[in-house]
């Protein structure tokens, strides 16, 4: 079958087709799907296919707030002078957030965006029901679309708690008031057998033609499937997982740099990667990068004239001070700040790992690490040392990551510190790939974790990141964790529209 990731301008067409209202629950945009003619054929179906990724594409160029962004890796380059992002994506770096502002800030997004995904992803398998098309095709396309919804799920229960399940089209809009929110544990059963089913139909990555390369494959089920296990502490079902993919023929680069450069994309290490291609007009470029550097840096970083960052997912003081002395891993991660045009340091750190050369303004051609081989071995080791104690396989597994970034091995831990070391790896290895937040979640219980953040939070307000705050001080509660924040409300509208959803516990 042919499905080429880097032609996704047709999903253009397929949204203008199928899309849902851009608001979940909102009875006055029509979600009626108007279908058609459309899912008569194989093109069709990969041009649907396209469109599911191309909202992947979406999606990951705004969840580092939810999954980085929110933790204690990265800040935001304080503007004092515009606080027009203060209600807003402040409110996630200091911790405001509660159901009555999600209506003005990016979790509401959040939640409607990720169901209007799972409309287009849920039509797409009940179309391939009854289609009438190569059945490799059908196999393939319906694997993909199974891993998606529970790659979608799995988000959606790590950041909201219990989610409403929907596995079906909705075809009119009074159709969304039969639902309300199900257990973790119905949905988890639900990522659960549709992981199980993307296992079994996914190609293994050896099977893929030059044409798919970018689609999920087998070695991405089973580490999506791991990193459920491992979530719920259900470890030798991770064990299991994890080291099937040992067996599908992925390796560490021997050069960190060479995991995020363009040049290399798609490379043994990379499990699946979210696809784009820049350094041309088309549409595809991966621009969320431009967020990420320095305010009135005017073409010091981002080399183009008088070019600035947004600002935001600045590198705090507090991971560049937890990186080990020697640790290769960290001027290829991260730059503690700039040159300036005028000649002058500028102590502002920003992320360098997507930093690379691109011909044109705005049009970066970086992929996106989704799934890579180094959490493979970081998440096996974690298992075996919860399941089995810190064996000398957990060991090995730990220490072939170290090697890489030039640390010493780590031999004759206890269980507890190597506990330590393996979530400090993790921080350091994955960091700035929207790791950090779902790791704090699932190896503190709600209590440690606002002892941890809040304690962070104090940290940064003592000495901030990235600037004087001049006469602008800290607001009441800024950055006071509460352990109820573990999971973001439902946002205030939705609540409203369907009062069978019940609002998340002390958001009330």
């Amino acid at each position: 079958m042919k499905i080429n990731i880097m032609k996704i301008f047709v999903a253009g067409f397929c949204m203008w087709i199928f899309c849902s209202c851009s608001d979940f629950l909102d009875k006055n945009d029509p979600t009626k799907l108007n279908t058609g003619g459309f899912y008569q054929t194989e093109d069709h179906f990969k041009q649907a296919a396209n469109g599911v990724y191309s909202q992947l594409q979406e999606y990951i160029g705004g969840i580092w707030q939810y999954e980085e962004f929110i933790t204690d890796n990265t800040t935001c380059h304080l503007n004092t002078q515009d606080r027009g992002q203060a209600a807003g994506i402040e409110a996630i770096e200091y911790w405001h957030i509660n159901a009555t502002t999600l209506e003005q800030i990016g979790p509401y997004n959040l939640y409607n965006g990720i169901y209007s995904y799972l409309v287009n992803i849920n039509t797409i398998i009940s179309k391939l029901q009854d289609a009438s098309i190569d059945e490799a095709v059908k196999k393939s396309i319906d694997g993909q679309m199974h891993f998606m919804r529970a790659y979608y799920y799995f988000e959606l229960v790590r950041l909201f708690g219990d989610v409403i399940i929907i596995t079906e089209p909705l075809n009119e809009p009074d159709q969304a008031w039969n639902y309300s929110r199900s257990s973790m544990e119905d949905v988890y059963k639900l990522i659960d057998s549709d992981l199980q089913i993307a296992v079994e139909k996914l190609p293994l990555p050896s099977e893929l033609s030059t044409a798919e390369v970018g689609i999920p494959t087998k070695g991405a089920a089973l580490m999506l499937q791991g990193r459920m296990y491992l979530t719920r502490k259900q470890y030798p079902e991770a064990i299991t997982a994890f080291k099937s993919v040992t067996q599908l023929g992925y390796i560490l680069l021997d050069d960190y740099a060479k995991v995020f450069d363009p040049v290399f994309k798609n490379h043994q290490e990379s499990i699946m990667d979210v696809q784009f291609q820049g350094n041309n007009d088309l549409g595809e470029y991966s621009g969320f990068i431009y967020n990420f550097y320095p305010r009135e840096s005017f073409g010091a970083v981002i080399p183009f004239p008088g070019v600035s960052g947004g600002g935001w997912n600045i590198p705090t003081l507090d991971i560049i001070n937890d990186y080990e002395k020697g640790d290769l891993r960290k001027d290829i991660s991260l730059k503690e700040g700039y040159v300036s045009n005028e000649g002058d340091w500028v102590a502002v750190p920003y992320i360098n790992k997507y930093n690379h050369p691109h011909s044109i303004e705005g049009r970066p051609d970086d992929n996106w690490p989704l799934i890579r081989y180094a959490e493979t071995l970081l998440s096996l080791a974690e298992a075996i040392n919860e399941q089995e104690g810190p064996t000398t396989e957990a060991h090995d597994y730990l220490n072939q990551v170290r090697e890489r970034a030039g640390l010493e091995r780590v031999s004759g831990l206890s269980q507890d510190e190597f506990r330590k070391i393996v979530l400090h790896e993790r921080r350091i290895e994955l960091a700035f790939e929207n790791h950090r937040w779902f790791d704090l979640k699932r190896t503190m219980s709600p209590e440690e974790l606002a002892r941890f953040l809040t304690a962070y939070g104090k940290r940064e307000m003592e000495k901030p990141t990235t600037a004087d705050r001049a006469s602008l001080p800290f607001s009441e509660g800024d950055f006071e964790f509460k352990p109820y924040e573990l999971y973001f409300p439902i946002p205030e509208r939705e609540v409203k529209l369907n009062p069978a959803l019940k609002q998340t516990a002390g958001y009330e």
